[in-house]
């Protein structure tokens, strides 16, 4: 017989991911900052979760309802891009009449996150040894 560890229950932790991101919310509109809400929420578990680590000492500071319930949501993601999918759909004329600089923009950032992938590659390519021989061996 095979005995599985008891898992832990999944409301808790999806409610303390909504009251991070209540947090965030809150935040972002009393100081009227030009972050989003739950970008601010996902900082503040990131930071409660170092300090977590740091005062336990734990190589994860993740608790395991935390992994589970956070894995089973990422395994899951594409549903969230659904609604999106739904507003483009709704607002295919405005898309239609706007379609230059939305390419203009997408060909642009393209470009730019190219350009600036490859220069940070460049810059911390490591140099040539300078202890190999011709052949490249040491």
């Amino acid at each position: 017989m095979i005995l599985l560890a008891p898992t832990p229950p999944i409301l808790p932790v999806l409610a303390l991911l909504l009251v991070f991101q209540l947090a965030g919310e809150a935040l972002s509109h009393t100081f009227a900052l030009p972050v989003p809400g739950p970008v601010i929420g996902m900082l503040g578990l990131l930071l409660a979760l170092i300090v977590r680590g740091w005062r336990k000492g734990a190589a994860s500071a993740v608790p395991p309802g935390l992994d589970r319930v956070t894995r089973a949501l990422l395994d899951h993601l594409s549903l969230l891009f659904v609604p999106a999918g739904v507003g483009v759909t709704i607002h295919m004329a405005l898309l239609a009449e706007e379609a230059v600089p939305i390419a203009t923009a997408l060909v642009v950032s393209t470009l730019a996150a190219i350009a600036v992938a490859g220069l940070l590659m460049a810059r911390h390519r490591s140099p040539p040894n300078e202890n190999r021989d011709e052949d490249g061996s040491r």
